[in-house]
């Protein structure tokens, strides 16, 4: 069995660093501690909340709740053909840490999701994505242990329900199941995706069949700690906001009241992804401060805590933003990291 812990301060094993306390606290490094975990929450009728690298939640009260940190370590080459590998990772490696080793490796298909904060569990559940590339494309499947059995269930790219920074595991399936370990078929050739304006601007010196995995990993590091504040320095979950998708005929309406509005057509749905960053922006929001929570000053996107304080003032301003951007732009914004308590029910008094 796991060492729990009890009152146990999560401020800084969270991001925003929150200074939230859960009933009590566990880290786990293996499969077996995972499932002993589950059934300590059972005993003690508790609701589980897995933990990763922090950065992709919101912890706006005291957790009625046995926080299960998932520290299993390891990556494995499971199997490989002449063009391609499958490559297996726990649940606890840092995502940008098994990125750079991939590439290491001669191992190509993630290099544009280069420096997203969080672990390798945490990145199917969001379906992260970045600079034309999403998780979905280079997965292969998880493994996972479900909470109500404490049984271990195998979930192929086709079961996880992708969609844009989603999966089943933030819907449908939503905290019944823990991930484990994560299996990603990459390429021993390089298939480079260039697309994405500020990339390409950024390797735009560069000939195009020169360019290789690791310059294009580099420069997606530059861009992002250009753009987004160091956690460690200014508390902040990432990307606050989902970019929201709009029928084609909204977006062209849009755009003859705001010429400059910035939408990128989707292939696949059919609509215009709108940059919540812009909207905020011309909203009026960037660099605007409530109480202890703040828009940043040069990413209107990222929502801080500079002052580390609860993270329901975060919540607040992010309601306001929200109201004002729907009033101004006929448009809905949807909050990207996952918010616990998400009911009363796993809040403590």
């Amino acid at each position: 069995m796991p060492l729990i812990l009890p009152e146990f301060n999560l401020a800084r094993l969270n991001t925003l660093a929150s200074p939230v306390t859960a009933w009590a606290y566990t880290s786990v490094a293996s499969r077996e501690e995972v499932a002993e975990a589950i059934g300590y929450a059972k005993e003690y009728k508790l609701p589980v909340l897995p933990l990763g690298g922090g950065s992709n939640l919101v912890l706006a009260a005291n957790l009625n709740a046995l926080v299960v940190h998932l520290n299993l370590r390891g990556i494995e080459l499971v199997d490989e053909s002449d063009s391609e590998v499958w490559v297996r990772a726990q649940a606890g490696e840092n995502w940008h840490e098994f990125v750079q080793y991939c590439l290491n490796m001669g191992w190509y298909g993630l290099e544009n999701l280069s420096l997203i904060p969080g672990s390798v569990g945490a990145a199917p559940i969001q379906n992260i994505g970045a600079y034309g590339v999403e998780l979905e494309s280079v997965f292969a499947e998880l493994s996972a242990i479900e909470l109500s059995s404490q049984l271990a269930v195998t979930f192929t790219r086709d079961s996880c329900g992708f969609a844009y920074r989603d999966s089943v595991f933030k819907n449908r399936l939503k905290d019944q199941y823990i991930i484990c370990d994560v299996t990603f078929k990459l390429q021993k050739t390089p298939q480079l995706v260039l697309g994405y304006p500020a990339l390409a601007e950024r390797l735009a010196d560069i000939p195009e069949t020169e360019i290789t995995p690791q310059q294009v990993s580099a420069a997606v590091t530059a861009i992002r700690r250009e753009k987004l504040p160091d956690p460690a320095q200014t508390p902040n979950a990432g990307s606050f906001f989902k970019n929201p998708m709009v029928p084609q005929a909204q977006f062209a309406a849009l755009q003859q009241q705001y010429p400059d509005i910035v939408g990128y057509p989707d292939s696949a749905s059919g609509q215009v992804k709108l940059a919540a960053g812009w909207l905020i922006d011309r909203a009026g929001f960037k660099g605007a401060t409530r109480k202890s929570a703040a828009v940043h000053k040069d990413q209107a996107l990222v929502l801080t805590n500079p002052g580390k304080q609860s993270a329901r003032y975060v919540l607040e301003l992010a309601r306001e933003i929200s109201a004002t951007v729907n009033e101004l732009y006929g448009v809905a914004l949807e909050i990207e990291p996952r918010v616990y308590p998400s009911d009363d029910s796993a809040a403590a008094p």
